[in-house]
């Protein structure tokens, strides 16, 4: 089985979904006693957020490309970054290692392809909903995202960082969210992409009907289906 590298802890409390969902799943899909081989580099959320609010990209880069440099050289066979936003620095992951990088972009615009989806809702970190490096992405694939308005998107944006991050879950921010969703449903949103890894922790498919994109889920999915696949060949 391939060897699994994760970049997490950005932050730890969606780093633990990931964790858990892997082992689950090759659980699953191998039976018996069977777990994800996996290295997890779990990097210090703290200083990475600083980076973030001051606008210091070109540093938070070196971070990720020195921690997927670390992993490859560990043994790891592929590289999975689990959250949302820092894959605007993809291309430094990608530029510092040779092993294969599973998008999660990538994986969620083929999600949306394969269901009656065509302008999806996409709640995420403020980085992710107002720049263009995600919604380009989902662009190549021909899927349209809308994004809340202003005063919505600072909402989504601040349960994340003070609550969510944090592993609080509070009541009224859970009905925030779904407030969010239906006017834009009512604008023609026909599908929620939960955009931010630590979101799922809040709502999920069960409080919407409209299609509901679990990008954790999703993500994770295709790197089990890597991971099947590579025990399959060497079997």
């Amino acid at each position: 089985m391939t060897t699994i590298g994760l970049i997490g802890g950005m932050s730890w409390e969606s780093t633990a979904v990931y964790y858990r969902l892997l082992n689950e799943g090759v659980r699953a899909r191998l039976g018996g006693l069977h777990s994800a081989d996996i290295m997890l580099h779990s990097l210090d959320f703290g200083p990475i957020a600083e980076m973030q609010a001051r606008g210091d990209w070109e540093a938070a880069g070196d971070v990720l490309a020195d921690s997927a440099r670390r992993l490859e050289q560990a043994g790891a066979g592929c590289i999975v970054l689990c959250t949302n936003t820092m894959h605007k620095l993809a291309d430094r992951i990608t530029g510092a290692t040779r092993v294969p990088f599973l998008h999660l972009a990538d994986v969620t615009a083929k999600a949306i392809k394969r269901s009656p989806s065509r302008r999806p809702l996409l709640l995420a970190t403020r980085f992710t909903m107002e720049q263009d490096f995600y919604r380009d992405r989902l662009r190549a694939f021909g899927v349209d995202a809308m994004v809340p308005d202003a005063a919505q998107r600072g909402d989504v944006h601040r349960i994340i960082y003070e609550e969510l991050c944090r592993g609080v879950i509070e009541p009224a921010s859970k009905a925030r969210y779904l407030d969010i969703v239906a006017e834009a449903a009512g604008q023609g949103a026909d599908g929620v992409i939960l955009g931010c890894t630590e979101i799922t922790l809040l709502v999920s498919q069960a409080d919407f009907a409209i299609p509901v994109f679990d990008t954790t889920v999703l993500h994770v999915e295709a790197a089990l289906d890597a991971l099947v696949e590579s025990a399959s060949a060497a079997a």
